[in-house]
């Protein structure tokens, strides 16, 4: 492989992205020459220019609350892609990667090229609507190789070859800045969760466990700008609470970790289901106890009971029991905490990165 040009529809500090930095980094570290492809603006993708072989070529885009407005920057973005992806064509041994199910027009532009084709996917599209389901038909006809982030997600896809379930992993260098402490975590008494402010991930529900449980502490880091935030306030009519802190979009998330007792995920599972869950990981990695939905991917991550439990959001009552249960039982916590720790290293980065290199340089 001469060149890799990888492209990603929108740079955030979302999951996706954060995976994709991962991967991109370390082949660049090998010398892997790479063209990046995204979004402009501030995200997880954005110091990937400190390496000398790493260019980034970037357009406009950014969400609306009108989807029809959404729509038409997306497929603005597809076309503008399309036309810029054939400057490659007459590449030698040049690999496109595709971050997600989004980007179709380059995906399209490269299988008309006759270029591999590697697809990254990171959502399960049959759980969404008619729109995604023709995105994952697209992806099953136009990739060379699939890679899925969980088995239940593979599950849902017809097709049979070339498809490697690779989980996701946290970087050696965010693992090594946390500080797994059972016995003081416990005694800190805080209840963590990070998300956006989409309806189906929880945060109104979040905002009531923090009203009902006024004796522990609450955080909430929402991918989200401070002007979003406070309009969402607004527009729900949301009381302020003394026990909850909420934070805007951050690109270091690591000292949440470190002063967290529990950390939740709160998606609906009747409007999208995690097909991983990396705020999980990541929180198991801090030696962290979770409660995460009773299905998808991010429920292979627990065993439920052992380092945490599995509960779905309709359930807020057993969700508020088992959050009294976990912070008052100290001989409980440490056994959990010390699970969870033992079961993040299951999720070796090495190996991630090496099975999708693999994929990647076949």
């Amino acid at each position: 492989m001469n060149k890799l040009v990888c492209f990603h529809l929108f740079n955030d500090y979302s999951g996706s992205p954060k995976v994709l930095r991962l991967v991109l980094g370390e082949l660049a570290e090998r010398g892997v020459n790479i063209d990046l492809v995204t979004s402009r603006g501030d995200g997880a993708l954005s110091d990937l220019s400190q390496w000398p072989n790493v260019q980034i070529s970037s357009y406009a885009y950014r969400f609306s609350d009108n989807p029809l407005i959404t729509m038409g920057r997306y497929l603005w973005v597809q076309v503008y892609t399309f036309c810029l992806a054939w400057r490659y064509l007459f590449g030698r041994d040049t690999v496109f990667y595709i971050n997600t199910i989004l980007p179709v027009g380059p995906a399209l532009a490269g299988r008309l090229m006759g270029k591999r084709v590697v697809y990254h996917y990171h959502e399960n599209a049959f759980v969404k609507g008619a729109f995604y389901k023709l995105l994952a038909r697209a992806m099953q006809a136009l990739a060379s190789e699939i890679v899925c982030v969980s088995a239940y997600q593979r599950s849902f896809l017809k097709r049979e070859k070339n498809v490697f379930v690779v989980p996701n992993a946290v970087p050696r260098g965010f693992v090594e800045r946390l500080c797994p402490n059972p016995e003081a975590a416990f005694e800190r008494k805080r209840v963590l969760m990070l998300g956006s402010l989409k309806r189906y991930k929880g945060t109104l529900e979040f905002i009531e466990l923090a009203r009902r449980l006024n004796d522990f502490s609450f955080e909430l880091v929402l991918n989200e700008t401070p002007e979003n935030i406070a309009a969402f306030w607004q527009d729900n009519k949301i009381e302020n609470l003394k026990n909850l802190e909420v934070y805007p979009r951050r690109n270091d998330v690591v000292p949440f970790y470190n002063r967290a007792s529990v950390v939740l995920n709160l998606t609906d599972k009747t409007q999208a289901i995690e097909t991983f869950g990396l705020t999980a990981l990541e929180a198991l990695s801090a030696g962290l106890p979770v409660i995460v939905p009773t299905v998808g991917g991010i429920a292979e991550l627990v065993d439920d009971g052992y380092n945490g439990y599995k509960i779905d959001v309709q359930e807020l009552d057993r969700i508020a029991d088992c959050i009294r249960k976990i912070l008052s039982d100290k001989a409980l916590y440490v056994c959990l905490s010390g699970n969870a720790l033992n079961c993040s290293k299951r999720y070796d980065v090495r190996s991630m990165i090496e099975h999708i290199v693999a994929c990647i340089e076949k």
